[in-house]
């Protein structure tokens, strides 16, 4: 199957990108008998693009969605998959919201949940998947047993308010973590995860 890359924002059937407006960009998704979509809340970017991975993942069949701009109704999905970044061990309120709002559909709809954590500079681990993915994540969406998955994060000055990459750089320095800007979000483990999710509906 062909992946595409394609940004939704004006002739979805074309693939072609135009402004306009405040819409979120977002796959066009493929062709699929079950209708998908990946909703994540972000702080700087890291999240979605791990969220955009996914998609590809799973042969590109979900729109994803920032939560700040996902639909008001999620009726027409079959299927969700969750995630955010994660910052003082927590996603952005946006996301916090946008579960709250759709709780119950959320809860029985969810199919797959990650995470995207700085982790001081260090790749995450098991303890940042029982924290972020199953205390974090599956305790807002109530998701019981879904595949779950925690990726790297970065800072990336550039996209930081200077007060907000001040407060994170003066942190990491008295934790150990990185002087400067990395990136440790892996595209092959996010689209892993992706096929990951489904396989486990086939």
């Amino acid at each position: 199957m062909e992946r595409r890359t394609f940004l939704n924002v004006g002739l979805a059937g074309l693939g072609t990108l135009a402004v306009a407006g405040p819409a979120a960009a977002h796959f066009i998704p493929m062709p699929s008998d079950e209708k998908w979509a990946v909703i994540f809340g972000t702080w700087y970017g890291t999240a979605r693009d791990a969220a955009v991975w996914v998609s590809e993942g799973m042969g590109g069949i979900a729109p994803v969605f920032d939560a700040r701009q996902a639909p008001a109704d999620l009726g027409s999905y079959d299927h969700l998959v969750i995630g955010t970044a994660i910052q003082g061990g927590k996603g952005p309120q946006a996301l916090e919201d946008f579960i709250k709002a759709h709780a119950p559909e959320i809860r029985r709809k969810t199919r797959g949940l990650f995470a995207v954590c700085g982790n001081l500079g260090k790749q995450p681990g098991p303890q940042q998947v029982k924290d972020y993915v199953g205390g974090y994540l599956g305790g807002i969406t109530g998701a019981g047993a879904v595949p779950g998955a925690i990726f790297g994060g970065r800072i990336t000055r550039a996209l930081m308010d200077p007060d907000q990459y001040k407060m994170v750089t003066e942190l990491y320095a008295r934790m150990g973590g990185p002087k400067d800007d990395f990136d440790n979000l892996s595209r092959v483990a996010c689209m892993k995860f992706g096929a990951e999710i489904r396989a486990a509906r086939a």
